[in-house]
Formats: C-alpha cells, sequence, structure tokens
C-alpha cells in the first residue's frame, strides 16, 4: 500500500483517538427548589351581560351599565390599579323551537374587563361593588406577583447547589469526584393562586390571598473525574 494512502487511512483513526481521549467523562445532576411568597398584586374579571330586540339595543344598554360599574369600581379602586377591556362581543338570539327554522329574536351584548389591584385588603369589597353595580359576573380571582423575576432567580440559585451537592453525592457513590460543570439548563415559573367560581355580593366578601408558589430546576452536566 502507498505510504500517502496509509497515511490517509491512519490521520482519521487518530483524530478519533485523540478526540476519545480528550472528552471528558460526564454525569447529570437535577436540582429544584421552591419559594413560597405573599401575593402583591390580584386580578378580577368583571362581566356585563345585556339583550334587546336589536343589535343597538343591545349595546346601548350595555354600554350604559358597564359605565355604571366601571366608575363604582374606580370609586373603590383610586390609584391602586387598572381596569383593561378583554373581551366584548355583540351577537344574535336565535329560536329553538324544534322543526321550525332558526329565526333571530334579539340579541346579546358582553363587556368583560380585568381589574388588577396591588391593594389586596380591598379585595371584598372590589367584588361586592360590581355585584351591587349590576355586573352579571364576577370571577376568575387571582393572586400573583408584579414582578416575579428576583423570587426566581433566587429559587434557581437554591436548585442550581442542589443540582451540584447531587452530582456531588453520585460522584462519591461512583467512587470519583466532579470537575467542572459542562453545560446548564433552568426553567422557573411562577404559580399564581386561582380561586374558581362565581363570586357573589356578600355583606363583605371575605378573600384569604394564601401564597404565590416560585418553582425552579436546574439541570447540569458535570465532568467526572476517576
Amino acid at each position: 500500500m502507498p505510504r500517502f494512502l496509509a497515511l490517509l487511512i491512519c490521520l482519521p483513526l487518530l483524530a478519533g483517538a485523540l478526540l476519545a481521549q480528550s472528552s471528558p467523562h460526564a454525569i447529570q445532576a437535577v436540582g429544584s427548589a421552591t419559594i413560597s411568597v405573599t401575593p402583591d398584586q390580584a386580578k378580577l374579571d368583571v362581566g356585563v351581560v345585556t339583550q334587546g330586540v336589536t343589535a343597538q339595543d343591545a349595546g346601548q344598554q350595555n354600554a350604559s351599565l358597564t359605565t355604571t360599574v366601571l366608575n363604582a369600581l374606580k370609586g373603590v379602586l383610586g390609584t391602586a390599579g387598572t381596569i383593561q377591556t378583554i373581551g366584548y362581543s355583540v351577537s344574535p338570539r336565535y329560536s329553538t323551537t324544534q322543526g321550525q327554522p332558526s329565526v333571530i329574536i334579539g340579541y346579546t351584548a358582553s363587556n368583560t374587563v380585568e381589574v388588577t389591584t396591588t391593594d389586596l385588603s380591598i379585595i371584598g369589597r372590589l367584588i361586592d361593588t360590581a355585584n351591587q353595580a349590576g355586573a352579571n359576573s364576577v370571577g376568575n380571582l387571582s393572586f400573583g406577583l408584579q414582578n416575579p423575576e428576583p423570587v426566581m432567580e433566587q429559587a434557581l440559585g437554591q436548585a442550581a447547589k442542589q443540582a451540584q451537592a447531587h452530582a456531588n453525592a453520585i460522584a462519591a457513590g461512583l467512587g470519583a469526584k466532579t470537575g467542572v460543570v459542562i453545560s446548564a439548563q433552568e426553567g422557573a415559573t411562577a404559580t399564581p393562586i386561582l380561586v374558581s367560581g362565581v363570586l357573589a355580593a356578600a355583606p363583605t366578601t371575605p378573600i384569604q390571598t394564601g401564597t404565590v408558589s416560585v418553582t425552579a430546576s436546574v439541570t447540569i452536566s458535570v465532568q467526572l473525574i476517576q
């Protein structure tokens, strides 16, 4: 075999051997952490539904009643939050007589706003005020954080330390030690507290905020030194 051809064959084999020697053995470990914190923000959906013979009639009734509800909510909310429209629709209503063709018998207008507040002490008053002012639906109450990032970073730090501790334990069980961290992947979520169901009016609606859970996980790949 010509020496040049033999050299070409040997070079890939040599490179593969060197790569295998230089690639460190590695292990993976996962760490997780959950931090519970007091929420500093609440959100509440308030809906107004009206019906009329015509679309215009339903829309005008809805506009009037929605204005009344919004003014009442703003009186309680003050500067401690915001109100944002999240849904509006006007749709026909049909007759449902069996064996007869569908006929439009009127229209329904629906307007839903999301109330956000940083004053959790007024949640009960907001619910009662919305109902008393004429809102048809009050619900989807949730508690969360205005800025969850600092708590997420804290949870990630704890999860990373746990992942490293797990890696050290695995290495010790294998009669080895850990070297440098080759890679790391993270994930973090802040889970809001959801209060399901329709919230009805009461003399003073009692609301307990509870705590928000911020969960983080870190997966690391660590060099294993024999």
